[in-house]
């Protein structure tokens, strides 16, 4: 994900200066535009505490992180990490006898993010929201490479909330008449789930807005394609009525 979109979201929330805990993409924390070294076991420590919000009991996030251990070494090694967190180059995590969390102002990709998809998906966003536009899906994965199960199910969580408002903004950019704006969108999210035919009919309608019907018949026959191959299924009644409608009957076979 761009930091340059990440820069614009925490402005847009006041933090424009605070440290970033970026989640997506390789895990990393910076700070004024450079990247503070963190040890691996601080930055699992860090993600781990970021991922959850509110207060975290020690003993929980001990046996969660390092499970093979005895908690004596478990809560020795979280020592560890968290003294390693905290001599990075700012404070990052507010730490007591049992609990830890996040530092006051202490920014996370991960929530910049959710906060701008919730405003989008429900319909709260601002025209600023729509005008955030440098995505890079190929860093869109929470945490890649990293299998505990604590990450697993949030990082398909995430990613489909986040798919689904980009989906959103290209609507939201059709009926504003930003049609070309909107194909830039969909195509992202098509690229990114070729399966995702709600996408798809995003993709479609902002191409038929255009008045590019060749560009829409190309992508549904795409589409047609790829459900084909992958879910032995048809596109929807709804797509073929709506492309039907634009007269070209020989393009939907």
């Amino acid at each position: 994900m761009s930091d340059g979109l990440l820069r614009a979201l925490a402005a847009d929330d006041g933090h424009a200066d605070a440290p970033v805990v970026h989640l997506l993409g390789h895990p990393r924390v910076s700070l004024g535009g450079r990247e503070l070294r963190l040890a691996d076991r601080g930055l699992r420590l860090l993600s781990f505490v970021a991922l959850n919000e509110g207060v975290i009991d020690r003993r929980l996030a001990a046996s969660t992180l390092w499970p093979d251990d005895d908690d004596v070494h478990a809560a020795a090694n979280l020592r560890t990490a968290l003294w390693r967190v905290n001599t990075a180059g700012t404070h990052l995590v507010d730490a007591t006898r049992t609990s830890l969390r996040l530092a006051p102002g202490v920014q996370v990709d991960t929530r910049l993010l959710g906060g701008w998809a919730a405003r989008v998906i429900s319909r709260t966003s601002s025209p600023r929201d729509l005008c955030h536009g440098c995505w890079d899906l190929c860093r869109l994965d929470l945490l890649p490479g990293w299998y505990d199960d604590w990450i697993v199910d949030e990082r398909e969580r995430l990613r489909q909330r986040l798919l689904h408002a980009l989906e959103v903004t290209a609507g939201s950019l059709l009926t504003s008449g930003r049609c070309a704006e909107a194909v830039d969108v969909a195509l992202l999210v098509v690229r990114a789930d070729p399966l995702r035919e709600s996408a798809h009919e995003v993709l479609i309608g902002a191409y038929l807005a255009e008045g590019n019907r060749e560009q829409a018949f190309r992508a549904f026959g795409r589409l047609r394609t790829t459900l084909r191959r992958e879910l032995g299924v048809e596109p929807s009644t709804r797509l073929v009525h709506r492309l039907r409608s634009e007269r070209c009957e020989a393009a939907l076979g």
